[in-house]
């Protein structure tokens, strides 16, 4: 392969040939651009290549080390299974935003420096808004705004910490950072709104269910992950993250619980998955940096399978409403068994690779005497079991017979979502195929006779409380609902105070405008008085009375004049 290219380059100049190409050439091209760009990579020695120097500043514009090899790795084969999931879709437009949207993820991973880092960072966003607005209506369009502008804000924060750092460092290297100046700390917030930290999360389920049905699957694997990557790479051990993450894995159980569109289910149960990696990060050990590399490449897997699932419903059904499902097991068998397979993975099973990536975080917070931490991220597990462990293939699968019937999902989607279900497990299974790609050297066995047996505790208890809530009736009912979350803050509380400050500006205007009106309607009325055809000074005066008017005023202004 070629010596210094990036493997991102291969992606994003590629898919611009997408469009020239008919159907049959088109698709394999597709498929061959991420298994390219995957061997070029391993073509790559572990070091930084394409190294130049712009205004003084050194730009490295590939750094190929463990940790960003398992992210760029993940990203290819993620790439690869989105292609395969999407390749019914005839819309080139979807397909040339997904390729330069996981492009430019890998170019980020790989980015030595914060400017590279930046230019990749906002291309993601420009890419990925078209896979929201590709579905063509007006709630998607407008989310889609409301998307673009929070991650171009994202970007432009970044820039503004980024400059700001190069004044105080001499240095745009990114590399670990202390949060100690204005700098650092606007760098960190522009990394948390992408990662979707508590409050800054709601453009997550606002966005991604909103997108196409291929669209919400490419979503999922690269914009928040590449934010855990940056995290990870320039704020390991930074302690706020430990509870930012814990309040991240736990928050969005509630919402999950009582939410009926199921693929906003699955947004809220990303970011819980998140909560774990950026609780992983701020432990900032070797075990816990393991944990969170480890459990991103597991949550694009088991979290990709879940929403190509869902996506698989909503194109047949045409519907991912709670409410509205049920009993599609007879007519979509197949995707219902994967969806299991992705239900098992996530839930933490073991077999399954949730199982042998979510315990390395545990155990290093247990290791790190975190233990209030610990007990959150046991009780995030037990939720997330819940949500898209039971509530997700229950309600869409199972559960009461909606009566509809349809063809199950297209061979490809069943293809990409089989590819997916036996990465699933068989790296749930063989563990050390991932652990042999970590950043650092794990000796680490989840396969012990306490592990499972705990694991296999927690989940006999789960399913046992669901079953008795269900029995007893307390069981929330799904029904047509909207969740008010911290996106009510800028969706309706802003634009509300804005109107009210705006109808208050306008009467005060208004009452200005009144005033003054009426104020030149007196001077006017006066004028009139005095200068009108019946006014004083328009009246005919006699000549004496003129000439003696006229002589007292030259009289005053010669004695003026003289004193």
């Amino acid at each position: 392969m070629i010596e210094g290219l990036s493997p991102a380059l291969i992606l994003i100049l590629g898919a611009l040939l997408v469009p020239f190409l008919r159907s049959g050439a088109r698709k394999i091209y597709m498929l061959a651009l991420p298994v390219l760009g995957l061997v070029q990579l391993f073509s790559l020695d572990q070091a930084d290549h394409g190294v130049f120097q712009v205004i003084g500043y050194t730009i490295t514009t590939l750094r190929i080390d463990a940790l960003s090899t398992i992210f760029g790795t993940i990203f290819h084969i993620a790439t690869f299974l989105v292609v395969v999931y999407a390749l019914h879709v005839r819309d080139t437009m979807q397909h040339v935003a997904a390729l330069i949207y996981a492009g430019a993820a890998i170019g980020a991973v790989f980015a030595g420096d914060m400017i590279t880092l930046f230019l990749y960072w906002e291309l993601t966003a420009i890419a990925s808004v078209f896979l929201i607005w590709a579905r063509r209506t007006e709630s998607a369009y407008r989310a889609g705004m409301r998307y673009l502008l929070i991650q171009v804000g994202s970007g432009l924060i970044l820039l503004a910490g980024m400059i700001f750092y190069a004044r105080e460092t001499g240095s745009v290297e990114f590399t670990k950072m202390s949060l100690d100046s204005l700098a650092t700390w606007l760098i960190f917030i522009a990394f948390g709104i992408k990662c979707a930290f508590p409050l800054l999360h709601s453009w997550l389920q606002d966005a991604y269910p909103q997108a196409t049905v291929t669209g919400t699957v490419v979503l999922s694997a690269f914009t928040t992950k590449l934010a855990v990557y940056a995290l990870a790479r320039g704020f390991p051990g930074e302690d706020i993250l430990i509870p930012i993450g814990a309040v991240m894995a736990a928050f969005p159980i509630f919402y999950a619980v009582v939410e009926n569109d199921l693929r906003r289910v699955l947004a809220y149960n990303l970011n819980n998955q998140l909560g774990f990696m950026v609780v992983g990060i701020g432990i900032g050990t070797e075990l816990a940096i393991n944990g969170t590399a480890a459990h991103a490449v597991s949550s694009i897997l088991y979290k990709g399978l879940l929403f190509m699932s869902m996506g698989a419903v909503l194109l047949r059904a045409g519907t991912t409403k709670a409410s509205e499902l049920g009993g599609l097991y007879k007519s979509m068998p197949w995707t219902m068994v994967f969806c299991l397979v992705g239900a098992a993975s996530i839930s933490a099973v073991p077999l399954f690779i949730g199982f042998i990536s979510k315990a390395l975080i545990i155990k290093a917070a247990a290791t790190e005497g975190y233990w209030i931490v610990w007990l959150v991220l046991i009780f995030a597990s037990v939720g997330v079991f819940h949500n898209s462990g039971f509530k997700v293939p229950y309600f869409a699968f199972f559960g009461r017979d909606s009566g509809i019937r349809c063809k199950d999902a297209p061979w490809n989607m069943l293809l990409a979502m089989g590819l997916t279900a036996a990465l699933c497990i068989g790296i749930g299974a063989y563990p050390q195929i991932l652990y042999d790609m970590l950043p650092y050297r794990i000796d680490y066995a989840p396969y012990t006779t306490g592990h499972v047996l705990t694991q296999l505790q927690l989940l006999f208890f789960a399913a046992l409380a669901i079953t008795i809530l269900m029995r007893t009736g307390l069981y929330p009912s799904e029904v047509r609902s909207v969740n008010l979350d911290s996106d009510w803050i800028y969706r309706r509380f802003f634009p509300a105070i804005i109107g009210h400050v705006d109808r208050v500006v306008r009467r005060l205007f208004h009452s200005a405008v009144d005033v003054r009106r009426r104020r030149v309607a007196r001077l006017i009325e006066t004028v009139y008085r005095h200068h009108g055809p019946q006014g004083v000074l328009a009246r005919t005066w006699p000549t004496g009375s003129t000439v003696l008017w006229v002589a007292l005023l030259l009289g005053l202004t010669l004695l003026l004049y003289y004193l």
